[in-house]
Parts: C-alpha cells; structure tokens; sequence
C-alpha cells in the first residue's frame, strides 16, 4: 500500500499528487461534451445512409463539434501542452482535408480522412485522455469517486 501511494504521489501535474480529486472546469466540460455528442453523431452517421442532406447536415454538425473539442483543447494542459495537443492540429488539418474531399466529390477519400478522424482523434485519443495520469482522466474519476 505504501509503495502504490508513493508511485501516486509522484505522477504530479502542476505539482498536484494524481491521486488527488480534480474538478471540472467550463472547459473541460465544454470539451467533453462535444466529444461525447461527436462519438454519438459519427457513430449514427456511420449507420445511416450516405450521400444525403441528413448525412451533410449532421457532418457539418460532426466537423463543428470535433473542431471544438481540438480548438478547446489547447486551454485544457498542465504547464505543458502534450502529444495530445499535437493530435489536435493534426485533427484540425484532417478535418479541413475531409471536408475538401467531400465538396470535391471524392467519396471514398473523404470516407477514409474522416473515419480515421473519428476512430484516430476521437475513439483512440479520448480513451488515452481517460487514464488517471491526464487531467480529464482525473476530472472523470475524481466524479465517480474514484481518486
């Protein structure tokens, strides 16, 4: 027990032990949220038929809500921005990029751009912004009571 508490309190953010509770901010909330409904959004849009008005409106929608969750991003860091923050210029480019696929009709380019956008940036990375050593990791736990 008291080696796991020494590994704790020495994975510091800002100088804060990891095991210690962390609130959520505006910014982390507003982060989250639009990652949340973008993960819902592309997951219908994958579902539903392509090529459609409702699959343009709801991937204007998707795009807005991802270049929110990477622009927001770069108010949420310690005192250094990390690898994630590197994802989201990258996500900021791809999404521009899928989107001038998509107006360029070059259907199975922007398919690809924008899948690998949603399972790359989204699926992936928020899964690694959940460990308990990232701050909305410890935003997530320290809210089920986990820290």
């Amino acid at each position: 027990m008291a080696a796991s508490r020494a590994v704790l309190s020495t994975v510091e953010d800002k100088g804060t032990p990891m095991n210690t509770p962390y609130h959520w901010t505006p910014l982390i909330a507003a982060h989250t949220a639009a990652a949340v409904v973008a993960l819902l959004i592309g997951a219908v849009m994958m579902a539903l038929p392509k090529g459609t008005a409702v699959h343009r409106a709801l991937g204007w929608g998707w795009v807005v809500l991802m270049a929110s969750v990477a622009l927001v991003s770069f108010g949420i860091h310690g005192e250094h921005y990390s690898w994630i923050h590197g994802l989201s210029v990258f996500t900021l480019l791809m999404l521009t990029l899928g989107v001038w696929h998509a107006r360029r009709h070059r259907v199975r380019h922007h398919r690809k751009t924008m899948l690998g956008v949603y399972f790359g940036a989204l699926v992936i990375a928020g899964l690694f912004t959940l460990l308990p050593s990232r701050l909305i990791g410890r935003a997530v736990f320290s809210a089920l009571g986990w820290h």
